[in-house]
């Protein structure tokens, strides 16, 4: 009885052209179980752009390393990079906070707290969020994912594996969410595991404490490290994270070429593959993945994975626009990685040049 209501319902929705948008016709504001799609401006707008800035300060003393940070953080020219962003015409930036190297981009009262030195004197990230969103577009930001050690220092802060570390962990997304307030239009996590989906809801409550229409992702890379199963990690997330490391002739590659070194091949055609494992592909073709946004985040000119050398994410025009047009032309949303100068903050001219075309050739499109 109930599915045959359930079927009903969808059927009515579908009448009333509120049901996930075939190809052509608009994004759906409604996601297949009738609720509201937060992340519809994703599909509806052009493009996204991703920068891991990412800070391994010199020193060595801890006191040598945090005055490193602030230098690096102090040379980011805000204004130049917004400006860069801009002239990709892309509608918002997913960038990072922390990943990797155990020091943040913008500061955090939360952790300095409890262990100072971690962080920045400069808030870069609500500066750049004030900046993008006068301009017209909007900011996600990057986390590894609360449950893995790539963000050392975090993780050690907050005393993972010990009792209360979900929470804890939650409170320091939920203070920098609250610190940022309608500036964080979402976030990205990285790295995730299977958990209840109780679990998600607390985390996603923390995301959307100073936003509650921010939309939230958690990657289990899906798409190239699931074994097949591309369903999403988290079935009640807002957009799929959708991490890509390799396109093959207009299509993802979804097997997992791992470890790097070992086994792998050069095809006679000149395509990477593993010895004894055959490749495999996958094409969005719906708006929606299960009950979640689709979305993919693309790396070019900067592999995600040290196995596929950073030569084979360079895609030419072509390519590139080829497959951003299949991704939209069924209603998903995409994000592009692209390499981004610690130093300066200034994404590579090639990179640039090309989101610059790639602007330029979606808005040539009726």
């Amino acid at each position: 009885m109930l599915k045959s209501l359930q079927s009903f319902i969808f059927c009515v929705l579908g009448l009333a052209g509120i049901m996930p948008a075939a190809a052509g016709e608009t994004p759906s504001a409604v996601k297949p179980d009738g609720t509201a799609n937060r992340a519809v401006w994703m599909a509806r707008g052009g493009f996204g752009v991703m920068t891991h800035y990412l800070i391994t300060p010199s020193g060595n003393t801890p006191e040598e390393k945090t005055a490193d940070l602030n230098r690096i953080v102090d040379r980011f020219d805000v204004d130049a990079y917004v400006r860069q962003i801009e002239e990709t015409g892309a509608d918002w930036l997913i960038f990072t906070l922390v990943q990797g190297t155990g020091f943040l981009s913008s500061r955090d009262e939360y952790l300095d707290q409890l262990s100072s030195g971690f962080t920045p004197r400069r808030d870069l990230i609500p500066e750049i969020g004030r900046r993008l969103h006068a301009a017209g577009k909007r900011l996600i930001i990057y986390l590894p994912g609360a449950h893995t050690p790539a963000d050392p220092n975090v993780k050690r802060i907050l005393r993972i594996g010990t009792d209360g570390y979900a929470d804890r962990h939650n409170d320091f997304v939920r203070h920098f969410s609250k610190k940022m307030g309608p500036l964080c239009d979402g976030w990205w996590f990285d790295s995730c595991s299977q958990q209840s989906d109780d679990a998600w809801r607390k985390e996603m409550d923390a995301c959307r404490a100073g936003n509650p229409e921010s939309v939230v992702a958690f990657s289990g890379a899906e798409f190239c490290a699931s074994g097949g199963q591309l369903r999403p990690l988290c079935p009640i997330e807002d957009y799929h994270a959708g991490e890509i490391h390799l396109l093959e002739d207009g299509k993802i590659r979804t097997d997992f070429l791992w470890p790097p070194g070992e086994g792998i091949v050069i095809s006679a055609d000149a395509k990477l593959r593993k010895a004894g494992q055959q490749p495999g592909f996958y094409m969005p073709d719906s708006q929606f993945f299960g009950n979640v946004q689709w979305h993919c985040l693309l790396p070019i000119d900067l592999t995600f994975n040290p196995a596929v050398p950073n030569q084979y994410c360079h895609y030419t025009d072509k390519q590139l626009f080829s497959f951003v047009d299949s991704v939209k032309s069924v209603g998903g949303a995409i994000t592009i990685n692209v390499p981004i100068e610690v130093e300066t903050g200034r994404i590579p001219q090639d990179s640039h040049a090309q989101l610059v075309r790639l602007r330029q050739h979606l808005t040539k499109k009726p």
